[in-house]
Formats: C-alpha cells, sequence, structure tokens
C-alpha cells in the first residue's frame, strides 16, 4: 500500500515497524459541542483506513482521543454553571453516539487526557532535564529551537516564522506579558486559574498543554513510535509540529513513521462558520438524511481534497447509494428462488470475472486510500451482477455476487444489510389475523402478532371503530 506521508510530501511503499501490526493514532475532538461535520471527516476517513488494513490481514491498534480539558470546555462549563467534567462527559457520551450512527467503529482506546496527567507530568520532567523546557512563574515552555529539526512536517522556517509575528511579539513585551525566552516557546504546563479545574505538579497547580497530551496518549497507548499519525490538515501546524518536537525530544526516537492529513470540509464552497450561519452538527445532519448517505457521501471523495458539503451533492450520494442497496436487495431476492446446482461453463467464467473487482477495489485502496476509486470498482461490480445473475443462476453463483458486494461495501464501512419496512398490506395481514385469533380465543397467537408488530414500530390502537394502527 502507498500513502501520501506528509512528512515527506511523496507516496511512499507503507511498512509497518512491526510486521503484521499497525498503530494508528488520531487525533480526536475536543468535547465541548456536538460534533460537526468537519469533524466527522477524519472519523470516517481513518476508520475506513483501519477496515482496509483489517481486511488486508493487520492487527491494528487505533488510538483516537478526546480532549476533555480545554478552554472552550470550561467557557461552557462557566455558562452552564456546571463542572467541566460534566461538559465533558457529556460530549464524550454524544460523540460516541453519533459516531455510531456514522458506523465508525470504537477505538481500541479512548483516552481521555484528564486521565493521563501523571504521565504527562514525567514527560514535562525529562524535558526540563534535557534542556528542552524551562519553568517561569508556574508556567513550563518548550524551548523550541533546542529542536534543530522544527518546522520539518509543515515545512515552515523559524526564522520565517520569528519574522511573521514581529509585531505580537512586541506587544506582548510592552504589555509585560513576555515570560518566554523566545518567542517560539510554546506551553506545556499552565498555571491554575481562578474556577479552572488544575492538578497538582512540580510547578504548582495547572493543567497540561493540548500539544503534549497526544504525545503522552500515543506513547502510553502505541509506543515510542507510531505507525501512521493522522488527522485534519488543520492541524499540521502547530499541533503536529509541536507535538514532533515534544516526542522527539524527549523519546531520542522518531515520533512517528507516516503522516496523513484529510482536507478541509467547505459549505456550499465557503468555510464552515458559525458567523456565517453555515455551521452544521451531525445531529443537524442526521434530521434530513441518513448518516451513512453522509459516510458515503465523504468517501466519494479522496480524503486529501477539499470536500464541498451541499444539498445537491448529499442528495447525489444519496441517489448513488440507493443504487448500491437496490442491487444488494435484487441479488437477495435472486437467491429466494436461485437453484442449489452445479455452475455452467458459462456461470464458471462470470464467477471468475468478479475477481477483477475486487483487484480494482484494492488497487484503487492500495493508492493513498483512493476511495473514490473504490467506490466506481463497486458501481461496476453492481452492473456486473444486475446483467449476468438472475433468478435463473446457479445459487452458488449469487451467493458470489452479493457476498462480494457487501465484502467491498463493509471495508467503507457502508452497511448493506437493510431493514425492510413492512407494506401496508402485510401489516393490515396481520391485524386481520390477530382480530381472528382474539375472536377465536386464541389470546397467545394475538399478543404475538401485537408484540411482533411492536418490534417493528408499529403501534396498535384498539378503538370503539375497530383497530388503528400508526408507525413509530
Amino acid at each position: 500500500m502507498k500513502i501520501y506521508n506528509t512528512l515527506t510530501r511523496t507516496k511512499q511503499e507503507f511498512v509497518p515497524i512491526n510486521e503484521g501490526k499497525v498503530g494508528i493514532y488520531v487525533c480526536g475532538p475536543t468535547v465541548y459541542d456536538y460534533i460537526h461535520i468537519g469533524n466527522a471527516r477524519p472519523m470516517i476517513v481513518f476508520d475506513t483506513l483501519r477496515r482496509y488494513l483489517i481486511y488486508k490481514g493487520y492487527d491494528v491498534n487505533y488510538v483516537s482521543n478526546f480532549t476533555d480539558v480545554d478552554d472552550k470546555i470550561i467557557k461552557r462549563a462557566l455558562e452552564e454553571g456546571v463542572p467541566s467534567k460534566e461538559i465533558s462527559e457529556r460530549f464524550i457520551a454524544e460523540a460516541k453516539k453519533d459516531m455510531k450512527d456514522l458506523n465508525v467503529m470504537e477505538a481500541n482506546t479512548h483516552p481521555k487526557a484528564t486521565e493521563e496527567i501523571p504521565d504527562m507530568i514525567e514527560m514535562i520532567k525529562v524535558l526540563i532535564e534535557k534542556g528542552h523546557a524551562y519553568e517561569v512563574n508556574g508556567t513550563v515552555y518548550f524551548r523550541t529551537r533546542s529542536f534543530p529539526e522544527y518546522g520539518k512536517l509543515s515545512k515552515k522556517n523559524i526564522d520565517e516564522l520569528e519574522a511573521g509575528h514581529r509585531d505580537e511579539k512586541h506587544a506582548l513585551k510592552v504589555s509585560g506579558e513576555d515570560e518566554k525566552e523566545d518567542f517560539l516557546d510554546f506551553v506545556l504546563w499552565k498555571p491554575k486559574k481562578e474556577g479552572e479545574p488544575s492538578w497538582p505538579s512540580p510547578w504548582g497547580d495547572g493543567r497540561p498543554g493540548w500539544h503534549l497530551e497526544c504525545s503522552v496518549m500515543s506513547k502510553k497507548y502505541i509506543g515510542d513510535i507510531i505507525d501512521i499519525h493522522a488527522g485534519g490538515e488543520d492541524l499540521i501546524f502547530p499541533h503536529h509540529e509541536n507535538e514532533i518536537a515534544q516526542s522527539e525530544a524527549a523519546n531520542d526516537v522518531e515520533f512517528a513513521r507516516y503522516w496523513m492529513h484529510n482536507g478541509f470540509v467547505k459549505i456550499d464552497g465557503e468555510k464552515m462558520s458559525k458567523s456565517l450561519g453555515n455551521f452544521f452538527t451531525i445531529r443537524d445532519i442526521g434530521e434530513k438524511y441518513p448518516l451513512q448517505v453522509i459516510r458515503f457521501f465523504i468517501l466519494s471523495a479522496h480524503y486529501r481534497s477539499p470536500l464541498n458539503f451541499s444539498d445537491q451533492l448529499v442528495e447525489s450520494a444519496k441517489a448513488s447509494l440507493e443504487r448500491i442497496l437496490t442491487a444488494v436487495n435484487r441479488l437477495e431476492d435472486v437467491l429466494q428462488s436461485a437453484i442449489d446446482r452445479e455452475l455452467t461453463e458459462d456461470e464458471k467464467k462470470i464467477l471468475n470475472g468478479l475477481d477483477e473487482f475486487q483487484n480494482k477495489f484494492d488497487e484503487a485502496m492500495e493508492d493513498d486510500l483512493n476511495t473514490a476509486d473504490a467506490i466506481s470498482a463497486i458501481f461496476e461490480l453492481v452492473k456486473y451482477t444486475n446483467s449476468n445473475i438472475s433468478s435463473d443462476s446457479a445459487k452458488s453463483l449469487a451467493e458470489a455476487g452479493l457476498g462480494l458486494i457487501r465484502k467491498l461495501c463493509d471495508v467503507l464501512g457502508i452497511i448493506t444489510e437493510v431493514k425492510k419496512e413492512k407494506l401496508d398490506s402485510e401489516i393490515e395481514a396481520l391485524i386481520e389475523e390477530r382480530q381472528a385469533a382474539r375472536k377465536a380465543k386464541d389470546f397467545a397467537r394475538a399478543d404475538e402478532i401485537r408484540d411482533q408488530l411492536a418490534a417493528e414500530g408499529i403501534i396498535l390502537e384498539d378503538t370503539r371503530e375497530g383497530v388503528k394502527w400508526k408507525r413509530a
């Protein structure tokens, strides 16, 4: 498999550190609100990477954190008059619900920053001992220039960074807030402020800096070196750049072999923002579209490309997904009448022809997770099965065609097991049967039918005019 590595700006052959095993770390959301479509893209993209690697036989250790201590969380907690932990726990639960609805697999570990504070303090101690960090009035800073390779991920030059912030640097000096040795140094530990959560440390009560959290959690749950570190492209600088600096300075080894970053999501061609009124949470979108359609829509574009979210494009994705699901339903019906017999010579050729579509799918995924081309391969497979498999086909051929569509869709996390809704006529027939059972005093059967309908979301109401029903 070839992966575009942000570190080298080239596609590279993926070779895991340990044969047959892959450690993936994906930066998760800061939990102060419901997740939005921008949060959902890396969740879906890198969940699909994980699924593909499992499909190829790798043992994948997938770690994705929750940032549960942050200025935004504290701000919301103060607004609501509740502890910040209540805010973070509420929105972790809500994020997990949305992830489940998007068919994102649970991570092997979902570490929370607040539960890893002791290890963060230990890493800061190591950095201070090695001369990479220093403390001023309870704040600990990373000494950026002590790491000669700073900027290697973002390709930013340290002198250019300093020149670009000259006015800001002067303003800090004038206000007396410039405690750092160097303007480019970043925070590892910040002292407690009134009303904020804090933890004891050798430098006083406080809390860790955001960049440090991921360095510590990835080390604990994967190891000093990560196979693949992933996230949105907005994290390249400064977050991922700072992670590299502090991790490699502390551990004296390479931090991550491959860096993968997904592109931005735009709404109708514009940047998403609350001020523009185009800010959509997954909950908002879920009221309008099935979330499987959103997953399919996100995977219809290459993960590194910008993604434009619009009703027109999502409707198009919905229609495309329905074509696949219709083909699955047709093959399920074919299986009901297909004969269990030996394959004819022509059917053997059709069966062998299925391999071509799996190979096309694999080639697309092997080429830097090209899910757009992988979906095209599934459409070709759908067309092939529609043309070559019918109720006259041997059962084993229909099973193979259906099995392959389902297998490839499952790699993309697309659910093909569609719950079929009962037709009105079927419901009416069961209600009539229930009425007849009650008349015959067969109350057990009558109750059984009521329970069966209830389980399928059909609510019965006995009225003077007879039995009325509605869908829940």
